[in-house]
């Protein structure tokens, strides 16, 4: 057992797995949209430039590059995080424009506004912007006209679909692994899960890596890296690393998934750092995305 230990941890040590950020607010999240009415948005006190410094430092004091998908509405009010994101050599990737779900939205809306956060985000980060993530993990067999829209608009790969049952998002019949959609015209990249038995197991981040002890995320993500050779995909929001945001008048239910463990999330987001390699979607996923994307993937995967 020891020597399959100490094999297992020469594995994963060299496995780069991708670590990525959906760039939004706190009251951007699908837990507060009964409770925050759009229209507020813009009058709500924003954190989002603070604390997306925050854990840009500390991939800077790891050493590490990540892809961070940005949403368009932040983008447009804070252009100087977009250019942050680019300047210190993270992949920019687009999180659409107005944080809408997709399987909420019809194919007309849904292809307008992922086309015009796409073009901000090339306009302000001066490079291109291959990847997309919907809000929520909304993308599924509901809608498969979805792939097409991003395809059409430019976009090479999304990383939309948690194959997991989850009340809130999930496609539990979705495959774990990347595949092409759209005919071929792009792949699907999905969240990371593992398998116990019949179950899979959500092993991504975002509220279960504060939920867990940290030992069991990363005892997940190691077994994944084992099992399947390959690496994981990792994610967290900037208001994830924020303990002081200001507290929404919501359901007990939502108040809960959202403030559990804050304050945790910056130390053992370092952690997670120091345990296992870590890179940008582009990068981890190149074997599947370099062929299509040779000449875009030069552009600042170093």
């Amino acid at each position: 057992m020891t020597g399959q230990a100490v094999n297992g941890a020469a594995v994963h040590s060299q496995i780069l797995n991708a670590m990525t950020v959906d760039v939004e607010d706190y009251f951007h999240v699908e837990a507060f949209a009964n409770v925050i009415d759009r229209a507020d948005w813009a009058s709500m006190p924003c954190r989002v430039e603070a604390n997306t410094d925050r854990i840009l430092a500390q991939f800077d004091a790891a050493g590490v590059k990540a892809t961070l998908f940005t949403l368009g509405w932040v983008a447009e009010r804070y252009p100087q995080i977009v250019r942050r994101i680019v300047a210190q050599g993270h992949e920019l990737a687009s999180h659409g424009y107005e944080h809408h779900r997709v399987d909420r939205q019809t194919p007309e809306a849904f292809a307008s506004d992922v086309t015009r956060a796409r073009a901000l985000l090339e306009d302000i980060g001066g490079v291109a912007v291959l990847g997309y993530r919907a809000p929520t993990f909304s993308i599924s067999a509901r809608t498969p006209w979805a792939y097409d829209a991003l395809a059409a608009a430019g976009y090479r790969y999304s990383s939309s679909v948690y194959p997991v049952k989850h009340d809130l998002y999930g496609s539990p019949n979705a495959t774990r692994f990347p595949e092409k959609v759209a005919g071929g015209a792009l792949w699907e990249l999905p969240m990371t899960t593992i398998e116990l038995g019949a179950r899979r197991i959500p092993c991504s981040g975002g509220g279960f890596f504060r939920l867990l002890p940290y030992t069991i995320y990363r005892q997940g993500l190691r077994r994944f890296n084992v099992t399947e050779h390959r690496g994981g995909m990792f994610y967290t929001h900037p208001w994830e690393l924020d303990p002081g945001q200001p507290r929404v008048k919501a359901p007990l239910r939502s108040r809960f998934r959202h403030y559990l463990n804050l304050h945790r999330t910056s130390p053992r987001l370092d952690r997670l750092l120091r345990d296992f390699a870590w890179g940008r979607v582009d990068q981890v996923y190149a074997a599947e995305l370099a062929p299509e994307l040779a000449p875009e993937l030069a552009q600042g995967a170093t």
